[in-house]
């Protein structure tokens, strides 16, 4: 029943033509529909054009990723937590890291205290190609962020910090509902 009168009401903002939807549907936006589609486009952007570089070395974004979090973690840090620090699914990770151990740049160690979950480490030689792979991303990061004030950019980090921790705790109703 509740489903319902959502929808009623959410038919109701749109007959008067004040949804977000009314408004870009007829080709206007708000500061808040462009500010995040704005955010969709430049990460996409960005992830495509290191990916672009990447290849030229025979890698990518998505393996970066996975070997920068894995190196960046607690020593050993087990799978699951690993999935859970890129926001990805545990079977996604799994067919990653099969390519990365097949190509020698990460073990899979059993925990001696539990030998269901395996525990992660990335090789020398994992190593020196996360180390190939910033070279490409400093050079493009560098280019990117060319005369923005380096202020700016700490107040950037701190805005997008909050904002995903706020997708994180999964969006809470304003008011805390």
């Amino acid at each position: 029943m509740a489903t319902r009168a959502t929808a009623r009401g959410a038919g109701s903002r749109k007959a008067q033509g004040n949804s977000s939807y009314a408004i870009y549907r007829t080709g206007g936006t708000t500061p808040e529909i462009a500010f995040t589609l704005l955010l969709v486009l430049t990460a996409r952007r960005w992830r495509s054009l290191l990916d672009e570089h990447l290849r030229r070395i025979e890698q990518s974004s998505a393996r970066m990723e996975a070997l920068a979090a894995i190196l960046n973690s607690p020593p050993l840090s087990a799978q699951v937590d690993i999935a859970k620090r890129l926001r990805i699914e545990g079977p996604t990770l799994t067919r990653m890291l099969d390519t990365l151990e097949k190509d020698g740049l990460v073990e899979r160690l059993s925990d001696p205290a539990d030998r269901r979950t395996k525990q992660l480490r990335v090789t020398d030689a994992g190593e020196t190609v996360l180390e190939e792979m910033f070279d490409v991303s400093d050079e493009l990061r560098a280019r990117l962020l060319d005369g923005i004030d380096p202020a700016t950019i700490a107040t950037m980090n701190e805005f997008f910090a909050g904002l995903l921790e706020r997708l994180d705790g999964g969006l809470a109703a304003p008011g805390g509902g």
